[in-house]
């Protein structure tokens, strides 16, 4: 289980989490990181390798710190994206709701994730990214939140380019490591086995 720093000297706790964005070339995946850190949109060029984020939240209930992980699309990097993605927190799944094919390969990389960690280690968001491309849609959302359903993982729409939802998705891993440290702290027994599949709760599962 990858360890995560607490810290309750303050008022609230503080956590650090890493959290992964995984699929296709030109699904958007560093546009969506951009406009999440510098609320801005640009075309931007692949990125080679990795690219690596930080943002603190102030939140009510704790203070986060996402180490936010850009990975790269092209097939000549993903024999090594495993590395970039050892020990994470959360992988947001992205593809292309205009590109039937970019949701396919997020199925491949569910599965790779699902080889790597147990269901309580990671949390994992599937995201239908440019919306603003409704025209050309291939995915409808109904098949996106049915998937999603079906394997137990946050879902949400967005759009970097015109900021739809974008700070929702985010929002929404913080928040489900949020109420698993909750529920850890609630049930420490129970922390670790094996037999505590989180994802059979519907508590995972959320629409737009």
């Amino acid at each position: 289980m990858a360890q995560r720093e607490t810290s309750l000297e303050g008022p609230c706790p503080s956590y650090t989490y890493k959290v992964v964005l995984l699929g296709s070339m030109s699904v958007g995946k560093s546009s969506l990181a951009y406009r999440y850190m510098k609320n801005d949109f640009r075309e931007l060029l692949p990125t080679v390798g990795c690219a690596f984020f930080t943002r603190i939240l102030n939140l009510d209930v704790a203070t986060v710190k996402l180490e936010i992980w850009d990975t790269a699309g092209q097939e000549k990097y993903q024999s090594v994206c495993h590395l970039y993605y050892r020990d994470a927190h959360a992988a947001l799944l992205v593809y292309d709701i205009a590109n039937r094919q970019t949701l396919s390969r997020a199925k491949l990389w569910l599965e790779d994730l699902e080889k790597k960690f147990l269901p309580d280690e990671i949390v994992i968001a599937l995201v239908g990214n440019k919306t603003d491309l409704a025209a050309e849609r291939e995915v409808t959302t109904e098949e996106g939140e049915e998937f999603a359903r079906t394997k137990g993982l946050l879902f949400m729409e967005t759009s970097a380019k015109s900021n739809h939802q974008v700070n929702d998705a985010f929002m929404a891993v913080v928040q489900e490591l949020l109420r698993r440290e909750k529920e850890k702290a609630s049930s420490p027994s129970l922390h670790g086995m094996g037999t505590v599949d989180l994802r059979a709760s519907g508590a995972r599962t959320r629409c737009c």
